[in-house]
């Protein structure tokens, strides 16, 4: 009998305690107070409990009543969740969103639209992948992600769609022991070819026989930016880092930038954009996150 319970003798029962009385409650839900009193009757017949006694001029909770009001108040909320959720993914909201991040996208404006992310879709689940180069693109391709922040890359398939977010500074850096820093006077590529170079590696095959930035005969590759990071600190070569990750060791000491004659002072500007399938562009909420990462960057 517990299985012919219907959230309609649920709801029912919410009402009669909240509005205190059958009659009140059947004004709110707009019905007679008989059919309220027999909802109620079917109701505890079913359960095989008695819910109010009404052996007053109002109907009052019992102690039965009192302890199954809680769970029906749940079921309640959680069917209407189930409904709103529905009605939310009707009308194109991702179940789930998957995302992948360059490297160099600052960690404070991600971190920050994520808060704000989880704050205007908390029912939908996120899933953040950090890459660099065209592993960002390959989890793109593949269906893994809907879309992702990428930076430069040599060739990018006509099936994708970039939209650009913002430039990202990267300067050449070494730590203030290595042998460039200890030169005078502005160095050279050659200067520069003759030391061991730091830098990413592609953990896909999309920029195969492309060597991005390296103007060193001597690159040690890493995949991971903290690791890259670590290494520059100890000396143990130079490279280019994004501005905003080592800002704070240039002016303590820690890292200095190179003057290097053939590059831009303060380094080169790396565009980030996100970038997606044509035939699957974003849904509300992937499209939020786009918009509010680009708006932040304008921004600074």
């Amino acid at each position: 009998m517990l299985d012919g319970v219907t959230l309609d003798q649920v709801r029912t029962f919410i009402a009669a305690v909240d509005e205190g009385s059958f009659s009140a409650a059947g004004r709110r839900l707009g019905r007679a107070q008989s059919v309220v009193s027999q909802t109620l009757a079917n109701m505890e017949g079913q359960l095989g409990l008695q819910l109010f006694d009404r052996s007053g001029r109002m109907p009052v909770l019992t102690e039965a009543g009192r302890a199954l009001l809680p769970d029906a108040r749940a079921v309640a909320g959680n069917v209407d969740t189930f409904k709103a959720r529905a009605r939310r993914l009707a009308g194109g909201l991702e179940a789930e969103l998957s995302v992948v991040v360059d490297v160099m996208l600052p960690t404070r404006i991600l971190t920050q639209a994520v808060a704000e992310f989880s704050i205007r879709f908390p029912d939908v689940p996120l899933r953040l992948y950090v890459e660099a180069l065209g592993a960002v693109l390959q989890l793109v391709l593949d269906g893994t992600c809907a879309f992702g922040y990428v930076g430069t890359l040599p060739d990018v398939p006509g099936s994708i769609v970039r939209e650009h977010l913002m430039e990202v500074q990267v300067v050449p850096v070494a730590a203030p022991s290595h042998p460039l820093v200890r030169r005078s006077g502005p160095l050279t590529i050659p200067d520069l070819s003759g030391h061991v170079q730091l830098v990413l590696t592609d953990r896909s095959s999309l920029s195969t026989g492309t060597e991005i930035g390296v103007v060193s005969a001597k690159p040690w590759r890493l995949a991971d930016l903290g690791a890259k990071h670590a290494f520059l600190k100890a000396g143990m070569g130079w490279g280019g880092m994004p501005l905003h990750l080592v800002e704070a060791d240039i002016d303590d000491g820690a890292l200095v930038i190179l003057d290097v004659v053939e590059m831009p002072k303060r380094g080169a500007w790396v565009p980030l954009s996100a970038a997606f399938k044509a035939d699957a562009p974003p849904g509300p909420a992937g499209r939020w996150l786009i918009e509010r990462i680009k708006a932040a960057a304008e921004g600074d």
